[in-house]
């Protein structure tokens, strides 16, 4: 008994098959298409792309297996969340889809803030209105696009479209809903208070389910094109961070995870919703039934070095700037990095904040900049723990490190140091991927639950203590970096 897991990320999907042990027997994955950007914020994908790179990972992971298609017996999916999928009634799709780090639509935030109210949103679906999330992206089309929007039937996300294409079914996990400002979060249902001040029909939303429950099988017609048997059953599964957690055994309170991948994510699980106030973080249903989890977001986290990369030294192995990276002192003799390239989320809920390099001398190189960036996203992901502290959200133990961050030494040990915790590599980090695997196997009725299936699959590889002179670098360093924003976010072209 063999479990498939996907996730449609930004970049490619990525298939892997994990065993009834949690070992993973094979993975492949397929690239998609670079995003189309542009400087005022727009950011689309095209869901045809992501159909066929899932049909060429699936194909790959199964002759990279030496499997039958017989042998898998359940199907998990996971992916890039937030993004918005708009289907007509016959499940065509009707416009590329805006994507997570669109920020387009701070027009349309405004309006649900004055429409329902910033607080009574948060008590409606415990997070406020961001461009990022899903609602706001479907009334940027409304408002802009009235004649696609008036052919809208249904809504999906990323990894839900995939599904559609995978079954013909519409269907959406409580995680991933979480993220469309369209869930009441504390109940694990749509809202429909906000569907109706929003006047988004609730037919238009998909079923519901827990991440573990199976919710649509592989259709003929999709088996034809993957390789896959027609009838496998497929788990509702989870976005990103949802499943990336469960693959990294972040299910109890306590339990805390820092991942560097495109954008960057602190999670926290927790066993209520506990809502921030003041909108920075965001509370999530978690991917285990009854449990859920908050979570702070840098929009542009390995999306920063992997910029610095392609814009300044095309072609150059992320081994070889660490190299340079790593001859440069803790604190990168005074220069810092805002990791701003596509606004920012936690702390500062700012679509037009805009990324800088702080203190640059004639004395810095490319070892200096390289440096300033881990630790610019470092010092932006320890907002997260300042609000974990401030709401009394508790991290017990080391910190899980996931994501292109917890890959390099270097990084690893700059977040050790800046964090303030000890932090944990896993055997085997295969991200969400590996955390859909899982779910499935729990729909397939290996494990009893999600717990279970963490407690058999994953082991500790390494910890990482903070190193004391680095502590005190960094603590003042991150003092000097909390007062950037504040006194540059004004200075806008």
């Amino acid at each position: 008994m063999v479990f498939l897991g996907m996730d449609i990320g930004t970049g490619g999907t990525r298939a892997v098959i994990v065993d009834a042990n949690g070992k993973v027997v094979a993975s492949a994955s397929s690239e998609h298409a670079p995003f189309r950007a542009t400087s005022d914020g727009w950011a689309e994908q095209d869901p045809a792309d992501w159909w066929r790179a899932a049909q060429e990972a699936i194909r790959a992971v199964l002759t990279a297996s030496k499997l039958q298609a017989s042998d898998i017996a359940c199907i998990g999916l996971t992916g890039q969340m937030h993004g918005a999928v708009l289907l007509d009634k016959a499940g065509d799709v009707l416009r590329p889809s805006l994507i997570w780090c669109d920020t387009r639509s701070t027009p349309q935030c405004n309006w649900l803030h004055t429409m329902i109210g910033r607080e009574k949103l948060i008590e409606l679906t415990c997070n406020p209105a961001l461009p990022n999330f899903t609602l706001t992206k479907l009334l940027w089309v409304r408002d802009n696009e009235p004649e696609i929007y008036a052919r809208v039937a249904h809504m999906l996300c990323p990894k839900d479209y995939v599904r559609f294409r995978l079954s013909g079914s519409y269907a959406m996990d409580v995680q991933e809903a979480s993220g469309t400002l369209l869930l009441d979060v504390t109940h694990r249902t749509w809202s429909k208070e906000v569907a109706q001040a929003s006047g988004v029909p609730l037919e238009w939303l998909p079923e519901l389910f827990e991440s573990p429950a199976v919710c649509a099988k592989v259709s003929a017609d999709a088996a034809a094109k993957t390789g896959l048997l027609a009838g496998t059953p497929i788990v509702a599964g989870a976005g990103d961070q949802g499943a990336g957690a469960v693959g990294m055994g972040i299910l109890k309170p306590g339990a805390v995870s820092a991942t560097i991948g495109t954008s960057g994510v602190v999670f926290a699980a927790t066993d209520r919703p506990v809502r921030d106030p003041g909108g920075r973080l965001h509370t999530f249903c978690h991917a285990v039934p009854g449990r859920w989890h908050v979570m702070g977001v840098t929009q542009a986290a390995g999306l920063s070095l992997r910029w610095y990369r392609d814009t300044f030294c095309p072609g150059t192995p992320y081994n070889k700037l660490n190299e340079l990276a790593v001859k440069v002192p803790a604190g990168s003799e005074g220069l810092f990095w805002t990791p701003y390239l596509v606004g920012e989320r936690t702390p500062h809920l700012d679509p037009e904040a805009r990324a800088s390099f702080i203190g640059l001398t004639a004395a810095h190189g490319q070892g200096h900049l390289v440096r300033a960036i881990q630790e610019g996203v470092t010092y932006s992901l320890r907002d997260t723990f300042t609000l974990f502290a401030e709401l009394g959200i508790p991290v017990r133990g080391s910190v899980r490190l996931g994501g292109g961050g917890a890959q390099g030494a270097l990084w690893r040990q700059i977040q050790a140091d800046i964090y303030g915790h000890p932090v944990e590599i896993l055997t085997a980090e295969e991200g969400g991927a590996f955390g859909a695997a899982l779910l499935a196997g729990v729909g397939a009725g290996a494990w009893k639950d999600v717990d279970a299936a963490c407690d058999a699959a994953l082991q500790v590889a390494e910890t990482l203590q903070p190193q004391a002179q680095n502590r005190i670098t960094y603590e003042h360093g991150y003092a000097t970096y909390r007062k950037i924003y504040p006194a540059t976010r004004n200075l806008r072209g």
